[in-house]
């Protein structure tokens, strides 16, 4: 699996969402993903979030791991 198939994916799942995804094996990659749908929610449960849009693939070992980092809109624009 490639980096941009991962950033669609989580784009498609999470409507108004950006997904900065980088990887280079196919296995290991690590995700900046901006959204306000993350407002009002715990870290875990914006992880949680992400994860889900990307269904079983975590499971079966498609994606081996995924270094995630959650930012609301005004969190990313300050960073």
């Amino acid at each position: 699996m490639q980096a941009e198939e991962i950033k669609n994916i989580i784009e498609a799942g999470l409507p108004g969402c950006q997904a900065y995804v980088l990887g280079e094996d196919g296995v290991h990659f690590e995700a900046a993903v901006v959204s306000d749908s993350f407002l009002g929610k715990s870290k875990i449960a914006q992880h949680k979030l992400v994860f889900a849009t990307l269904g079983n693939r975590m499971q079966q070992g498609v994606i081996h791991a995924l270094s995630l980092k959650t930012y609301t809109q005004q969190q990313w624009s300050e960073k």
